[in-house]
């Protein structure tokens, strides 16, 4: 298993118990993979060569100076990553230089202890911690000079940054890159006075919170960056930590945070002049608009509001160029804010902010702040005629319109809210960058948006809306009206199907072709490829050979048609024209297993079996197929949907895979081959060699099933045996199709198709022994009665049956165990109302 690709950077391979060693893979294995500047295009000896040289720089190893909340998640990443971390703090005050390390790295040891706890959990597993040394900032300063990359996390105050690159220039590598983490403070002004060669691999390097789960790097060189570092970073970034980069001007907060600061205060102050409750503006500015469900006001309370408001004030007197800075000063946002700050009501940090969780009458309840009277109010459920009207209107971008076009008080909200994103985003390009791509991109990965402001602008109608902006009182900039006056529509230029092929970049007046990573396959930009589809699942043509099978139902459930869809799959597969199938898809999930519709029962079992039996035979038919079948898998692989993906050949996974066989949370046991599948992989080995060990390995199965387990990342799949060590990890999700498409490919030079093997049932003894710990998780109150039902029935799939002893029994033996047993618990009265109660409320029923 490879995690990531190379730049130098190590790879990392894990071993059967999931913990990590980086192994250096050398350059010339992996040129392929950079043919050219941004990657593209197929390799050539001449384009290695080119590539090498691009490729000067190497990060094998870092320093993050800082180990808070922000350094202690980069180095989680890092390290995630296969990079050597050395994590350094401050030593506590009260220790002295003669103390020894246990008190010296007291600070930068208990913020790496709360790393380990983190939830989310910012490591993708426990074993990363072995790739983090630590130590602190007096006593291991000179460890620094072994780093590629010194990142800097420590307290957002210009003179302590300072200070800290003053020292750090007289003992870095000659060759080392140095980068800030600040949020917002120049980077020119904090190398000032600093040597000239220290100042040139300096830049601003600002990762968003999590770095684990956010996608947004953005990258800020100063006047004097090296511009081949500044292009080494946005392309490590990309390629190895998986990141989205974007280039940014040295201005005050850059991008990301220089649009949240804004916009997020003309959202609350309109809010407060207007008469808009906190649930109101939260209503109208998550979901509904393609924002995270934090929206507004929830948003404010998970970063704090202290912060909010620290940002604020170092902002306006940063931007004195900047007409809506006025916004910062809003009086009635500045009273709200002082009274806020006076009651420590900071957010979720001090339990109240613009939120007070509270119990009444035996049940969390979420009050609201009234903005008038800082009292909590009870829950309430806004209402809007627009909303109610639009919510369900696809897609997004013409949501958006109908909705800012409404005349109720929903719709003049959404109209103001956008009117200000969109022209003040006009106004700030070229000032904090050169394109709008990159404007619309921090967006969408720093805040998790679904559509950034340019795109929002095109979907809604520039021309349109221009008009209303101005006269309202939110000026366009002139760019934008010499675009329209050039005849040029919308801000970005799109083929037949949708996929954008150009942008406008005001500076040339005219569109740029926008440069894409070949690897960067999106099923949306397929749409002439296609060479089936029955609504639930279509085939397209990926070139070269490969055959795609994409998922379209609803969260890529499994249905008797996505089945269907499988089937014809293979069939095309035997053509002459394909070398290889990948399944894969754009969903926001690879799929959350099979489609949990009770009116499947209404004609009895026989639909059911057949159904089952159909999924098995399509499992092991991909399993078995006669050339090779690679699975692009990730987010959620549940169920039946982690069942095709263990079918696979190999599996080309993103770091974030949460794959589960979860059915024992819905009462059921999985049967699309999934007790076979993990049986085979966790017991079979062991049992090749003996028999010494085979019931650990059961063990970890019927306990990885029975408690419906779910990995927390990819490596954490490996580590359950829901992926070997065969197959591949990447970091950036937007080059999964393309990593699947090209291990496909190579898979199909010289694959020899597989056999099925026979699976070893350790017979009646190990069903003994699997009854006994259900019994005492029962007795200690682990498991209800059902709940152990249940598990009795899978520990008799695992173990074959009561076999009187332990024998190898064919894959076909368990499947049809899988099989009765699901059939058998689908008609149980509990298991039903488990069955409906997560329809009804995503949540699992323990009954």
């Amino acid at each position: 298993m490879s995690v990531g690709t190379s730049l130098g950077a190590p790879a990392v391979f894990c071993d059967d118990s999931g913990r990590t060693s980086p192994l250096q893979i050398p350059f010339s294995r992996l040129a392929w993979f950079y043919s050219d500047a941004s990657g593209r295009g197929r390799p050539t000896p001449g384009n290695w060569r080119k590539a090498k040289r691009q490729m000067a720089h190497t990060i094998k190893s870092a320093a993050v100076i800082g180990s808070g909340t922000m350094g202690g998640g980069i180095a989680a990443l890092l390290a995630g990553c296969g990079i050597e971390t050395l994590l350094l703090d401050i030593p506590p005050r009260d220790s002295s230089p003669g103390d020894g390390a246990s008190t010296r790295n007291a600070i930068v040891a208990a913020n790496l202890k709360a790393l380990g706890r983190a939830r989310p959990p910012q490591l993708y597993s426990p074993a990363d911690l072995d790739n983090i040394r630590i130590g602190n900032t007096e006593d291991d300063f000179e460890k620094v000079a072994h780093a590629d990359w010194v990142i800097e996390a420590v307290v957002e105050k210009l003179e302590v940054k300072r200070a800290l690159f003053a020292r750090l220039a007289d003992v870095v590598s000659p060759e080392a890159i140095i980068s800030s983490n600040t949020s917002g403070l120049p980077i020119s002004s904090l190398v000032t006075g600093l040597p000239a060669d220290f100042s040139r691999r300096f830049l601003g390097t600002h990762f968003f919170n999590p770095p684990r789960y956010l996608r947004l790097l953005e990258i800020i060189p100063h006047a004097a960056t090296d511009s081949a570092i500044t292009d080494f970073m946005l392309r490590f970034g990309r390629e190895i930590l998986g990141k989205g980069t974007v280039l940014c001007k040295d201005k005050p907060n850059f991008i990301g945070n220089r649009f949240m600061s804004m916009s997020g205060m003309q959202a609350t102050n309109y809010a407060l002049d207007h008469g808009y409750t906190v649930e109101e503006v939260d209503l109208l500015t998550g979901p509904l608009i393609g924002r995270p469900k934090t929206a507004t006001f929830n948003l404010n309370d998970l970063v704090g509001f202290d912060i909010a408001v620290d940002v604020a004030r170092n902002l306006y007197p940063a931007i004195p160029e900047d007409p809506a800075r006025e916004l910062l000063m809003h009086p009635g946002n500045a009273a709200l804010s002082y009274a806020l700050l006076e009651r420590g009501w900071l957010g979720r940090k001090t339990g109240r902010g613009f939120y007070h969780m509270r119990r009444e009458g035996g049940r969390k309840e979420l009050w609201a702040l009234n903005l008038q009277t800082l009292e909590y109010d009870p829950p309430s459920t806004p209402r809007f005629e627009s909303v109610d009207t639009y919510h369900k209107v696809k897609p997004l971008g013409e949501r958006i319109r109908l909705l800012i076009e409404s005349s109720d008080r929903g719709g003049r909200y959404l109209y103001h809210l956008h009117a200000f994103l969109l022209a003040y985003a006009s106004q700030r390009v070229p000032e904090i960058t050169d394109s709008i791509v990159n404007v619309d991109n921090a967006h969408k990965w720093g805040f998790n948006h679904q559509l950034g402001p340019f795109e929002i602008w095109d979907a809604i109608g520039v021309a349109e809306s221009i008009v209303r902006f101005e006269a309202d009182g939110y000026p366009v900039a002139a760019w934008v009206k010499t675009m329209l006056a050039e005849g040029n529509a919308t801000f970005y230029a799109r083929d037949a199907n949708g996929a954008i092929t150009s942008y406008y970049c005001p500076q040339r007046a005219g569109y740029v072709p926008l440069q894409k990573d070949r690897r960067e396959i999106t099923v949306a930009g397929l749409g002439n490829a296609q060479v089936y589809s029955n609504g639930h699942g279509s085939l397209y043509d990926l070139g070269d050979g490969a055959l795609l099978w994409a998922f379209q139902t609803k969260h890529n459930s499994i249905t008797p048609g996505l089945v269907e869809s499988g089937w014809r799959a293979l069939e095309l597969l035997e053509h002459d024209q394909y070398k290889a199938l990948v399944i894969g898809n754009d969903g926001e999930r690879f799929s959350i297993g099979a489609n949990l519709d009770p009116s499947a029962l209404m004609d009895g079992l026989a639909g059911v079996e057949k159904a089952l039996a159909n999924l098995q035979e399509l499992t092991q038919a991909l399993r078995y197929a006669p050339k090779p079948v690679v699975v692009a898998a990730h987010n959620m692989a549940l169920g039946g949907g982690a069942e095709i993906v263990m079918a696979g050949t190999a599996v080309v996974a993103h770091a974030e895979l949460y794959m589960g066989l979860v059915e024992a949370g819905v009462g059921l046991v999985p049967a699309g081959g999934g007790c076979k599948e993990l049986l085979r992989r966790l017991v079979n080995p062991l049992a090749r060699n003996g028999t010494e060990g085979v019931l650990a390995g059961l063990q970890k199965a019927f306990e990885t099933i029975a408690t419906a387990k779910v990995s927390g990342s990819a490596k954490e799949a490996m580590a359950l045996g829901f992926l070997t060590e065969h197959d591949k990890i990447v970091m950036n999700r937007a080059q999964l199709l393309g990593e699947a498409k090209a291990l496909a490919l190579a898979l199909s030079e010289a694959y020899e198709q597989r056999k099925p093997e026979p699976v070893y049932a350790a017979g009646r003894d190990a069903y003994a022994a699997l009854l006994l710990a259900v019994a005492d998780y029962q007795e200690a109150g682990y498991a209800s009665e059902y709940d152990a039902f249940i598990a009795r029935k899978l520990a008799r799939i695992l173990t074959g049956a009561g076999l009187a002893e332990a024998q190898w029994v064919s894959q076909q033996y368990l499947l049809d165990l899988e099989r009765e047993a699901f059939l058998d618990l689908v008609m149980q009265e509990k298991t039903q109302a488990r069955i409906l109660h997560m329809l009804q409320t995503n949540k699992p029923l323990r009954n």
